[in-house]
């Protein structure tokens, strides 16, 4: 809950609550269970577990980061929620429709609200009423399984709600993914797996990165490369570690995330969506 984030595509992270359950293989390692349920114990996750809203304090931070904001001249991204899934059907009405009233109140900050349940979204902004201007809509896909059913959901979501932009997260990236040309966001995130307790990051196949980064590059869509995660092409960086052969001949090395490093090809990639002024 760190509120300047080390998540290279937003400045801050704001949780108004923690807890989710999981939906889909891109949750089997999920970072927010290993470290606010097997680590500290604060939150159960689980479809019968309660989600814990976070303190009266913490939800002043976005006030502070608007301050901010206003006198710098500046739009800064806030991912929300990290710890949990702003659009999990098992939360109170109440407590999202709390959240996107702190977003209304603080217009300078874009919130960026991923989730793997791109379903929800339109239902879950009716009952609330409305969606903040300045906030972003986006789904994970981590395969195109995933791709198939999330991105036409994004895609009529966006279509009937006046989001700032949609982007999805390709984090982890299980598969190759080919987006229509019809459902391509405004912005691509991609990710490699990495460790979380007991569950060890699957590796992802170079090709796969480099067809979403061309896919982008095509369609003039920003493209942002947040990390190849435990495993990386054996081109890519030298030493010692664990080999995984994929069936077309293909080899990473498993280094660690610290060494794996952000590059594609040698090439760092950290676009941004343009953030239009007004909205």
């Amino acid at each position: 809950m760190a509120e300047n984030s080390p998540i290279s595509w937003t400045r801050h992270t704001w949780n108004p609550w923690m807890g989710c359950t999981k939906v889909s293989p891109a949750c089997d390692g999920c970072y927010a269970e290993a470290l606010m349920d097997k680590r500290y114990g604060k939150v159960k996750w689980g479809p019968h577990a309660e989600r814990v809203l976070t303190s009266p304090g913490y939800w002043k931070l976005p006030y502070r980061w608007q301050r901010q904001a206003e006198c710098d001249g500046d739009r800064p991204f806030v991912f929300c929620a990290s710890l949990a899934d702003i659009f999990d059907n098992q939360i109170n009405t109440h407590w999202r429709a709390d959240a996107f009233e702190v977003m209304r109140r603080t217009p300078n900050l874009v919130y960026l609200l991923l989730t793997k349940r791109p379903q929800n979204i339109i239902k879950l902004v009716a009952e609330v009423g409305y969606l903040p201007t300045n906030a972003a809509i986006g789904a994970t896909i981590e395969d195109q399984q995933r791709a198939d059913i999330n991105l036409p959901a994004l895609d009529r979501a966006f279509r009937a709600l006046p989001a700032a932009f949609s982007f999805v997260s390709c984090e982890p990236l299980l598969g190759q993914i080919v987006i229509p040309p019809h459902l391509m966001p405004h912005w691509v995130i991609t990710g490699g797996e990495t460790d979380q307790g007991g569950h060890k990051a699957r590796p992802t196949h170079p090709d796969w990165f480099r067809s979403l980064r061309d896919q982008c590059a095509a369609a003039g869509v920003p493209f942002h490369h947040k990390q190849n995660g435990e495993w990386v092409s054996v081109s890519e960086v030298a030493g010692p570690g664990a080999h995984f052969t994929f069936e077309d001949g293909a080899t990473v090395r498993r280094v660690g995330r610290n060494l794996s490093g952000r590059t594609i090809d040698g090439v760092t990639h950290d676009a941004f969506p343009e953030v239009r002024h007004g909205f």
